[in-house]
């Protein structure tokens, strides 16, 4: 995909997750977030939305951590988070392609990757303030949902704080029905490697639509189908959460 697609999904995506809050109302509880009430998704998606523009509008080359939200709530903290999520599309929207600043995967630019990521960050949360309400949420597109598989597996848990550790390798398929994308995880004492396509014989296979499988792996709905070993799909959600 490319980067200015992404801040089009952003900006849509914002403006959904303000709409499902206002409507919900911020004492709501999330069911995708058990502990959370819409107030807290606000506050917690607002709050990285002002950190990723800080680095890119401030180009900052070393990470920070986020800044805490106002203490406001109802209409005003609704306000408060459309502000957030206007100012980060217009930062990103207007930053140069040759901005430099800290980024916490591999992407092909600092802007690339906060356009991205922070695509990825407002479609799943917009998830979780539609959950909040009756009635069927916004859907996310193929394309789309297949690029989140990938930033998730091939990015994220390529990471050293990932906690999908085993103790003899394991390989694990991840497979999305409805697009031309397959990965091959393969599983051990050190941070998953995954790769694009199949290798290998795997020991179980999570597979289903693309979006439902990208929602999954976010731990926000279940895998449409585990074939093989249940377990290791058992032990995969257990562990990777982010």
């Amino acid at each position: 995909m490319e980067t200015a697609e992404f801040v089009e999904i952003l900006d849509q995506e914002g403006q959904w997750l303000a709409a499902a809050a206002a409507r919900a109302g911020t004492d709501a509880k999330v069911p995708t977030c058990p502990e959370w009430q819409v107030r807290d998704l606000l506050r917690h998606t607002g709050a990285v939305h002002r950190w990723a523009a800080g680095f890119v509008a401030e180009r900052h080359t070393s990470p920070r951590p986020p800044g805490d939200a106002p203490d406001l709530d109802g209409p005003e903290l609704v306000a408060w988070y459309r502000d957030s999520h206007r100012h980060l599309v217009d930062t990103l929207s207007a930053a140069a392609p040759d901005t430099e600043c800290w980024a916490f995967l591999p992407a092909p630019s600092p802007l690339a990757f906060w356009r991205r990521r922070q695509a990825h960050e407002t479609a799943v949360h917009r998830y979780d303030a539609e959950s909040a309400l009756s009635g069927a949420p916004h859907p996310i597109g193929t394309d789309f949902a297949v690029d989140g598989i990938d930033e998730l597996l091939r990015g994220f848990h390529t990471r050293p704080k990932s906690r999908v550790r085993t103790d003899e390798p394991r390989l694990l398929r991840v497979r999305a029905t409805d697009a031309d994308a397959v990965w091959t995880v393969r599983l051990s004492s050190e941070p998953p490697a995954a790769t694009r396509g199949e290798s290998g014989d795997a020991e179980c296979e999570l597979s289903g639509p693309a979006e439902q499988l990208y929602l999954a792996l976010w731990n926000r709905v279940s895998v449409p189908t585990v074939t093989g070993d249940a377990s290791l799909a058992a032990f995969w959600r257990e562990t990777s959460a982010i």
